[in-house]
């Protein structure tokens, strides 16, 4: 009998606050006024695990989820099964009808072609309207086509594409929505992401579909006081070394220190998400002090000015600054991609 390895621990952590995602999810739950919230739990929940999140917003009570494509379906069929509604947002292709066939998941059919091809199914099905996004969906003047009196169709829904900006284009979808309404109905109906929720109860209808604000995202004020920061990264100090005035750090030498000080060198780089967008920009933090990010982030390490705290020292752990509209300012990339972006090597750790 061979000898367990021995656990080789993380050099970076996200740390993830699993009161933080349900207090989210109830919380959108309830600005959807009369709707019920669902979740989107696509591209691994936004990089934080899907398993994990799915588990525990079903524990709190979500019953439906959206995701990309059948792999991601599959993934968490045995926590859904026969308790929750999954609805597979790039519809089903020829390749995916063997499986898609015996799947409890729904195809969300975005053309007509897709709807040829799953009515003789008779299984249920979602529909994708195309109210303007042009991106995915059926175009409000092709409905006529859709045999929907012989289909068995749960949600009718489409997709918000500036919900986060106060613009013509939010009412214009919404009018062209409820006209396909008019053609297709479904048991249910749903428009509102996340930032369409707090657009108001006329985008609203049956059932929202909230993603990025489950994670800690905000687009609009509305959410600011109700949505919690859910991911933390956190890194641990791995060399700690004194710079001296005029020395260079990094590559390019984009930083040069015009005094001396200490820094930290962390194990994280552009290679588990934190990408070069930060250089001179990001900030880590130890309790309440602030630890900026000095010279250009590199594949696998980072560094850190420890003049605001030079007692830590090599095998200190510190938190990112990972507030997803914080970060944003400071690295001029949108939440969405700060949040889908933390790699693979970063250990998730559920509190």
């Amino acid at each position: 009998m061979s000898e367990a390895k021995p656990i080789i621990p993380p050099t970076a952590t996200i740390k993830l606050d699993s009161d933080a995602l349900v207090a989210n999810w109830r919380a959108l739950d309830r600005l959807s006024g009369k709707a019920k919230a669902g979740a989107a739990v696509k591209a691994n929940a936004y990089g934080l695990g899907v398993r994990e999140v799915v588990q525990r917003l079903m524990a709190a009570g979500c019953t439906d989820f959206f995701v990309a494509n059948w792999q991601e379906a599959q993934e968490i069929e045995d926590l859904t099964a026969g308790k929750a509604g999954v609805s597979v947002l790039n519809g089903v292709r020829e390749a995916d009808m063997p499986f898609a066939l015996q799947s409890p998941a729904k195809p969300v059919l975005n053309s007509l072609e897709q709807v040829q091809r799953w009515q003789s199914s008779g299984k249920t099905c979602d529909i994708m309207i195309n109210s303007g996004m042009n991106r995915l969906g059926i175009n409000v003047e092709d409905l006529d086509a859709i045999p929907a009196a012989e289909m068995s169709i749960d949600i009718v829904m489409s997709h918000l594409a500036s919900a986060d900006e106060d613009v013509p284009q939010n009412p214009t979808q919404l009018e062209q929505f409820k006209a396909a309404l008019a053609i297709v109905p479904g048991k249910r109906a749903s428009l509102a992401n996340s930032a369409g929720i707090a657009l108001g109860s006329d985008y609203h209808f049956d059932l929202t579909r909230p993603g990025l604000s489950l994670y800690g995202g905000i687009q609009r004020p509305a959410l600011e006081e109700v949505i919690r920061q859910v991911a933390i990264p956190q890194a641990e100090i791995i060399q700690v070394r004194s710079l001296r005035a005029g020395d260079r750090l990094g590559y390019n030498a984009q930083y040069i220190a015009a005094e001396t000080h200490k820094v930290g060198i962390l194990a994280m780089g552009y290679a588990d998400g934190y990408l070069r967008g930060f250089s001179n920009s990001g900030m880590f933090m130890h309790e309440d002090i602030v630890l900026p990010v000095l010279g250009r982030v590199s594949m696998d390490l980072i560094a850190i000015d420890l003049s605001a705290a030079p007692y830590l020292a090599e095998g200190d752990w510190v938190a990112c600054e990972y507030d997803l509209e914080i970060a944003s300012a400071q690295s001029g990339l949108s939440q969405y991609e700060l949040i889908t972006g933390l790699g693979n090597r970063l250990a998730r750790e559920w509190t």
